[in-house]
């Protein structure tokens, strides 16, 4: 291995140590507990090194997001994958989400929520997140219906997920009753 392949390995690893570290303190302690001084000091790195990888907590937080974008498509692929039928689909579908959403709050911020700094919906849109929206799509475009475009529908049902994900996780929607949500969900907006 040359020095420069050796060097290429330790900055990789560098900046995977800075997202990891930047995920487990947000999942911790939230967004706002994610300095670069905090980062610099769990890391044993110096505030330059981190500034070496990432301008600022911005690029920080889409880190995150890229990273939490190809976990939620991997979650849903699955999840669907293992269902039988359109309907066993969509439902596995909205409780990957939902599950996704719960389980990895500060991830789901850095996607969603924050400023990450990352295009969505346009040319420039990082591959993780179109094939986010692409493991949506692969489902939902079964049941969106004659004359609807798939992309669309799916638009659609993704804002249904994410305002029941944002609204239980803040205590305005009983959690209690998410499961009766994603049934409604499914057979009022799918249809299936």
């Amino acid at each position: 291995m040359s020095v420069q392949e050796r060097k290429e390995r330790e900055r990789a690893g560098r900046e995977r140590l800075i997202v990891a570290t930047a995920r487990e303190l947000a999942e911790q302690q939230g967004w706002d507990a994610v300095t670069t001084r905090r980062l610099a000091e769990r890391i044993e790195y110096s505030q330059p090194v981190l500034y070496s990888h990432f301008r600022g907590k911005r690029e920080i937080i889409g880190a995150v997001a890229l990273e939490g974008a190809t976990e939620m498509a991997v979650a849903m692929r699955a999840a669907t994958a293992a269902a039988d039928g359109p309907r066993a689909r969509v439902t596995a579908l909205a409780r990957a989400y939902l599950a996704f959403a719960e389980r990895h709050p500060a991830v789901y911020d850095a996607l969603f929520q924050l400023d990450g700094g990352l295009a969505y919906a346009q040319e420039d849109t990082p591959e993780p997140l179109k094939d986010a929206f692409a493991a949506l799509l692969e489902c939902l475009s079964e049941v969106a219906g004659d004359g609807v475009r798939p992309e669309l529908f799916t638009e659609t049902f993704w804002a249904a997920l994410h305002g029941l994900a944002t609204l239980t996780r803040a205590r305005r929607l009983p959690p209690e009753d998410t499961e009766r949500r994603v049934e409604l969900l499914v057979n009022r907006l799918a249809m299936v």
